[in-house]
């Protein structure tokens, strides 16, 4: 270790306010937890803790990422490991208070087991989590529960060893499974016969059973969202408790610019706000130009339909996001960086000015940052919401103060970009990778993903999907994996259609296609792009006609009018698709849709206009029948489809 990095970094976190702590309650205060009544459970919290004469802090954090289980609350005791308690209310927090601290007590049907699943028991089983994950009906948690507490009992166990039923276990149709306290050890399609074996020779006599444990690890690989769920984003002490701004003090004190972007270059990082273009080689091009002046920009306008990637990040570790605007400013040589905020983020606005105004008062931010003789402000400029202001060249115009549309390209914003200065535009999640990187070093960062997709990938998971979240996976993983393995399949069993991905500028991946790894070429292949992250999940019952038309609406709504191919292109089309879905459609339709399409792709100026058909042509592709369907089924058919969609029913027993 270099040895002026370590007197910097330890200069810097000398006087960290908060001390390590062994007993604490955290809440996820996210907007979505806010939403859910987290607000009201924290102020709860700190009443019941002050009126039980307790010394507990209660703690503000960002989205643990499970967003069907809000409000979240997460304790942790000196002598117990962390538990993670969802879908909380008033009740359940006088409980946690009284019981959990009180007694020492674990709160039946709402605890989310641990995903770091152990292999070995090392210390005594202090609890057991029951939870059937069958997809039949008939919830047999409570017999199982019940018939473990009763074998406890007999063993002179049950004072000692607490049996309640679990919220969720991430682990779907693998029959009944227990997971062992503190250890993790994870069993699953446990029968009756099995729950003798498991006390007396797991419990008591720290046993595995190999042929019950559930050892598949977990598939998520948190480095976007590491501190995400841990840190409070409104304190910086927390932050440079959980190592924020390592990277940025390493690079700083230890790293020329040109060293900071070979390390971008070996992790193969590609942007994350959709396009995938390699990040090193963005800041490499905007380093090259000579310049009086260059700028940093974080892409936070995140408008995708049913998107929540970024506003969690920027809502649960502004920290993150912020020193990797630091290590692209150093990289490229820039004295200034904006974050562009949509407005309607108003959480993620108010701790990213909190982000900069308590950096700024360390030292990280202003004038001899760190006595380096380098200069560097930050500013927050918001959005008004529009969708194609995500658009590089439309972000740099609104920045400005003038009208958010597109320009032509080239010169690229790395040559001519925020007043006609070199310009170097990252969007949150790449910029929150960025320090992990630098601190850890790209082979680390390599090492996940595959040899042309490197790293993890933050998807918003939504649609009929049991379990909607915020997942971060490797490169790689299959669309299958995601939705089964870690959101626990679709919702009311219906089957599976598709999955969009990428939002209104994505396509859909329908369900033979779902064992497809995630890369950018493999969804390009299918039609797709990676986009910044959403995956809305459709069940049979979704009308592609109709998803089509919505996708294409948006689109259409969205378009700045400047170029005609997506101004007057998207508008003819989508009442194209109008006409097909009111049955009043004709097969010549089709064919001009396509041509539509084609002039769109090749003739539009920005990517709005270019990728907007997206949708389109992947419903096209591979749910063509379904508009043959209307077509030729003419208004009877339609009205039929729309009265059985209307009343839930199952469209596979109406066509």
């Amino acid at each position: 270790m270099n040895r002026n990095f370590a007197q910097t970094w330890e200069t810097l976190r000398h006087g960290i306010t908060i001390a390590q702590e062994d007993t604490w309650i955290r809440v996820g205060m996210d907007s979505g937890g806010i939403a859910a009544g987290a607000g009201r459970l924290c102020e709860r919290l700190v009443t019941e803790v002050a009126a039980a004469g307790r010394q507990i802090p209660v703690r503000r954090v960002g989205s643990y990422g499970y967003a069907f289980a809000d409000p979240l609350v997460e304790v942790k005791s000196a002598d117990s490991p962390p538990t993670l308690y969802g879908r909380v209310d008033d009740a359940l927090a006088a409980a946690i208070v009284s019981e959990h601290f009180g007694r020492g007590r674990l709160l039946d049907g709402h605890i989310i087991g641990s995903r770091r699943r152990g292999t070995v028991i090392n210390e005594p089983v202090t609890g057991i989590l029951v939870k059937d994950t069958s997809l039949d009906d008939g919830d047999k948690t409570g017999f199982f529960k019940d018939s473990l507490a009763a074998e406890l009992a007999e063993h002179g166990l049950a004072d000692s060893v607490q049996t309640v039923g679990a919220l969720d276990l991430g682990i779907y149709d693998e029959g009944l499974a227990v997971q062992l306290l503190p250890s993790g050890v994870t069993y699953t399609n446990v029968l009756s016969r099995d729950i003798s074996r498991i006390v007396t020779e797991s419990v008591k006599e720290r046993t595995v059973l190999n042929h019950l444990l559930w050892a598949q690890p977990d598939p998520q690989e948190r480095i976007v969202l590491r501190n995400c769920g841990i840190i409070d984003p409104e304190c910086i002490d927390d932050a440079l408790r959980h190592g924020s701004y390592e990277g940025f003090v390493r690079a700083l004190t230890a790293q020329t610019p040109e060293q900071v972007i070979d390390t971008m270059k070996t992790s193969g990082l590609r942007g994350r706000g959709g396009a995938g273009f390699p990040t090193g080689l963005k800041w490499e091009l905007t380093r090259q130009p000579v310049a009086d002046r260059k700028f940093v920009i974080c892409n936070a306008d995140e408008g995708d339909p049913g998107a929540f990637m970024d506003r969690s990040v920027l809502e649960g570790d502004p920290h993150a996001v912020l020193e990797g605007l630091l290590l692209a400013a150093y990289a490229i040589g820039a004295a200034k960086g904006y974050f562009y905020i949509r407005a309607e983020y108003p959480l993620a606005v108010k701790r990213v000015q909190m982000a900069i105004d308590q950096a700024r008062q360390r030292g990280l931010i202003g004038d001899n940052i760190l006595g380096s003789g380098w200069d560097f402000e930050a500013a927050i400029r918001l959005g008004a919401g529009a969708f194609v202001c995500g658009e590089e060249t439309a972000l740099i115009a609104s920045i400005e103060g003038r009208r958010g549309s597109p320009e032509p390209r080239p010169p690229y914003p790395s040559v001519q970009g925020l007043w006609g200065k070199p310009t170097s535009i990252n969007n949150v999640e790449t910029l929150a990778a960025v320090p992990w990187i630098v601190a850890k070093g790209g082979e680390a960062y390599a090492r996940h993903g595959t040899e042309k997709s490197k790293g993890t990938k933050v998807f918003a998971v939504t649609g009929k999907v049991r379990h909607a979240q915020l997942v971060e996976v490797p490169m790689g993983t299959t669309v299958r994996q995601i939705i089964f393995g870690i959101c626990g399949g679709v919702q009311d069993e219906v089957p599976i259609k598709g999955v969009q991905t990428g939002g209104p500028s994505g396509g859909i991946i329908p369900e033979p296609h779902l064992d497809t790894p995630i890369t950018y070429e493999n969804l390009s292949e299918l039609g797709s792009i990676m986009g910044s992250g959403g995956m809305l999940v459709m069940n049979e019952n979704d009308c592609m006609v109709d998803v089509a038309a919505f996708y294409l609406k948006f689109c259409v709504d969205e378009s700045c009018g400047k170029c005609a191919p997506c101004r007057a292109g998207g508008y003819q089309m989508l009442q194209l698709l109008l006409k097909i879905a009111k049955g009043k459609g004709t097969p010549e339709d089709l064919a001009l849709i396509r041509r539509i399409c084609q002039a769109m792709q090749y003739a539009s100026l920005c990517g709005l206009g270019q990728t907007a058909p997206n949708p389109v042509l992947s419903a096209l592709r591979f749910f063509e029948h379904e508009f043959l369907a209307y077509i030729e089924g003419g208004m009877p058919y339609a009205r039929k489809l729309k009265k059985a969609m209307a009343e839930g029913r199952n469209l596979k027993d109406v066509v």
